[in-house]
């Protein structure tokens, strides 16, 4: 099976990885792409007209709520009031950075 892919294009794919490969890892890449290849061949044999194009194995839904918009009301130093923590005028949080 390993004439499938020829020592070029285990060496192209190689490069384009940047990975660099001895002579024993190219040849048994040779062997495993096509093994790859012959599998991939195997699964286009399989009737599939009557089978729906799927993302994922199992039939999961995210769970989200509805956007909706809340027009708060008041100035900005009553809304700045409704804050856990302030400094300056501003909103006060948390550091993400150290």
């Amino acid at each position: 099976m390993a004439e499938k892919i020829s020592k070029e294009e285990v060496e192209y794919l190689a490069k384009l990885a940047r990975v660099g490969l001895t002579d024993a890892e190219i040849t048994k890449y040779r062997k495993d792409l096509a093994d790859i290849l012959g599998y991939v061949e195997k699964l286009n044999e399989v009737n599939t007209d009557n089978v729906e194009p799927m993302a994922q194995g199992i039939k999961a839904k995210n769970v989200t709520r509805e956007d909706r918009i809340e027009i708060l009301e008041g100035t900005p130093a009553e809304l700045l009031s409704e804050a856990p923590s302030k400094e300056d005028g501003f909103i006060k949080v948390k550091s993400i950075f150290e």
